[in-house]
């Protein structure tokens, strides 16, 4: 007999008529979904493969752990739970570990949770949760069993053919815990592991991607659509671009360089609001670019009246021509009404004051020579930073990982140079070696 879901209907039907409702076009799917009967709703809660996206999608091959890397209230505890019970009833002999920062936020969140074990049960299946043994028996027979990372001994000995790992970044003792949970997966032909996690820069995480067959996914948290949009708006207006932003919504795994000459920390530490009219003097530095496909740094900064700088607009570009970016950064000076282009001539001589006359010939121009290392020219800027002395106005992720990046030994970030960085050292150098008081550019 055919197993009977929602509403009374074969599961095979239900399937089927999902199967067609998901490919109509949002619009027209929603307009469908609202004079259908109830048990269709509840068939589209049950089958998971109907709401699953991106990150969330079990990835095929031969894998071993699946590391789903995400941003808070994306959806990984509902994945992670839903890839538990596909296990369990495809086998009733099942034995899966359950592990948590600690055993009661197994219970809480992993089991008990609203996107937890006991939530998503389908019509007709009654797991149980023995909580006193810390114990999830399955219609099918399969079992489930919590486990504290704090107490990684417990995992010495018993033995698995799946895990669920919840939150690794925030395990007590990770790699304690790990190891052991590794060594006692060895039941079955093919064990396997999923970990749903908010990344955080610890040993384990960053680890994680390169142990043998790892597949990582990601999402952000802005990726749910049945999380409130209230939220989310109110999470993007307040974090968006920062580092916690970056790290809880946006699920980015950041992290200090040995030697950097920026910290997040210190970036974090250096925001700063200014109103234009605040601005003293504006300069605009630009580090073009050596080809036509590489980027042209354009940053814009300015000095408040106590002396403080800061940066205050990035008009970065990519793959123009220098008549292109040249126009870019003509816009840059006349949009912030500034006083100053800062332009490095390494790599284009008398050229780069060519193109950028061509583009704009009332702007004052001061091509400058770079000597020594990228470390060395940063440093005093970065010092500046770090006591107090230069902030950043706003959220400038692309500039930020460049500044990250630049360690005494040279720059480590992807890409081959880091143009918004050299364009921003350009503009605060020139902003606090240059005059006091000079015309600003105004267009006629």
């Amino acid at each position: 007999m055919a197993p009977v879901a929602a509403g009374g209907r074969s599961r095979s039907e239900i399937v089927a008529l999902l199967a067609t409702l998901r490919q109509l076009p949002p619009e027209t799917r929603r307009l469908v979904l609202s004079g259908l009967p109830s048990w269709v709703v509840d068939a589209l809660r049950e089958e998971w493969w109907w709401q699953a996206r991106g990150g969330q999608i079990e990835p095929k091959g031969d894998w071993r752990i699946w590391a789903i890397i995400a941003g808070r209230g994306f959806g990984k505890t509902r994945a992670g739970a839903e890839w538990v019970w596909e296990r369990a009833r495809a086998d009733p002999e099942a034995r899966i570990a359950l592990v948590a920062a600690s055993r009661d936020e197994v219970g809480r969140v992993m089991v008990e949770g609203e996107s937890g074990i006991l939530a998503i049960a389908r019509i007709g299946e009654s797991p149980r949760w023995i909580s006193s043994r810390g114990l999830v028996v399955f219609p099918s027979g399969a079992r489930a069993y919590a486990y504290s990372a704090a107490q990684p001994q417990q995992l010495r000995g018993p033995q698995h053919h799946f895990a669920w790992c919840d939150e690794l970044a925030k395990w007590p003792r990770s790699q304690a815990a790990w190891d052991n949970l590794m060594l006692g997966l060895r039941l079955g032909e093919a064990p396997r592991t999923i970990v749903t996690t908010t990344p955080q820069p610890v040993p384990l995480l960053k680890r994680l991607p390169s142990l043998e067959r790892c597949i990582v996914t990601r999402g952000r948290t802005d990726e749910n659509p049945d999380s409130a949009a209230d939220f989310r708006t109110a999470m993007r207006l307040t974090y968006g671009g920062t580092r916690l932003g970056r790290q809880e919504l946006d699920g980015e795994l950041l992290d200090d360089l040995p030697g950097a000459l920026w910290t997040r920390d210190i970036i974090e530490g250096a925001r700063s609001r200014i109103a234009r009219e605040q601005l003293r003097r504006v300069v605009v530095g630009v580090d073009p670019p050596i080809t036509v496909e590489g980027g042209c740094g354009i940053v814009v900064c300015g000095i408040d009246g106590s002396g403080i700088g800061h940066v205050v607009d990035d008009h970065s570009v990519t793959g123009l021509r220098p008549e292109g970016w040249a126009r870019r950064a003509a816009a840059a000076a006349e949009i912030w009404d500034a006083q100053r282009i800062v332009a490095e001539k390494n790599q284009g001589g008398e050229m780069v004051e060519s193109v950028l006359r061509a583009a704009d010939f009332r702007l004052p121009i001061e091509l400058v020579h770079a000597k020594g290392s990228k470390a060395a020219r940063a440093e005093p800027i970065a010092l500046r930073f770090e006591t107090g002395r230069a902030k950043l106005a706003g959220t400038f992720p692309a500039l930020e990982d460049e500044l990250c990046a630049i360690t005494y030994d040279g720059y480590e970030g992807e890409g081959r140079s880091p143009d918004r960085a050299d364009a921003m050292v350009w503009a605060m150098t020139g902003l606090f070696n240059g005059p006091r008081a000079e015309p600003r550019i105004r267009a006629l």
